[in-house]
């Protein structure tokens, strides 16, 4: 009875440290929930839902959900803050004929990365219905606190140039440009929505002089919002005034 003691309370000892083990198998399963509660929040981001509720990651490409890749990127102080904050092109991996997707991540006093904006409309397809890129090259770029999107055509698309600031924690469009060259003349749009101000210039390219012309339209003030702005809408409305 002695002998028999000992080895039950080795029995119980073994049978507490495996008890113990159980808290870490889960703790692991937690850890893998948790990155995969992240991806699927970025994912339904991705579908146009609130912002506030991502996660924060230590580089920009871990809140790149799954299915796409990083086309552009760009590098700069954005907000203001002294911090430099990132802005992604995205594309899916599989389907390089759908839209395009463009992300700003703000970075945080710790260096890790915050979702701040997502726009499905900001960034144009890049190829045509027929499969031909509609701009070449394309760039984005941060300066100055300022986001630019430009956009180069010698063909019938033309030139655009986009740029965005934060005012009061809304990303605005503050000034776009386009350039076309057409047959027997050419036409510039230069516009600042948030002062109304229109400037439209055109070239004729038919007479030896090349004279050129330039009106001047006052519009009602307009905040285009990052995330639900199409600058190619921008365009055509603005270009619609143009012409009444």
């Amino acid at each position: 009875m002695k002998k028999f003691i000992p080895l039950l309370a080795l029995f119980l000892l073994l049978y507490a440290c495996q008890k113990d083990e159980k808290p870490n198998s889960d703790q692991k399963k937690d850890t893998a929930k948790e990155k995969n509660i992240q991806k699927d929040t970025i994912s339904n981001l991705i579908s146009g839902q609130d912002t506030s509720a991502l996660q924060l990651a230590k580089k920009p490409s871990d809140l790149v959900p799954d299915g796409y890749e990083i086309q552009y990127d760009a590098e700069g102080d954005l907000n203001q803050d002294g911090l430099s904050d990132v802005a992604l092109v995205i594309r899916k991996k599989e389907d390089t004929l759908a839209g395009r997707k463009m992300m700003i991540l703000l970075r945080n006093t710790d260096k890790t990365y915050r979702t701040d904006k997502i726009s499905d409309t900001v960034f144009p397809d890049e190829y045509n219905e027929s499969g031909y890129k509609m701009h070449d090259p394309e760039d984005i770029s941060i300066e100055n606190g300022g986001l630019s999107i430009n956009l180069y055509d010698i063909g019938p698309n033309g030139n655009q140039f986009s740029r965005f600031k934060y005012l009061n924690g809304d990303l605005l469009l503050t000034y776009i440009e386009t350039y076309n060259m057409g047959a027997g003349s050419h036409s510039a749009l230069y516009y600042e929505p948030l002062k109304g101000k229109l400037i439209h210039e055109t070239v004729n390219t038919m007479e030896e002089e090349m004279p050129s012309k330039s009106k001047t339209i006052h519009l009602k003030k307009e905040k285009y919002l990052f995330e639900k702005t199409s600058p190619d809408d921008v365009v055509r409305k603005a270009y619609n005034a143009v012409h009444e």
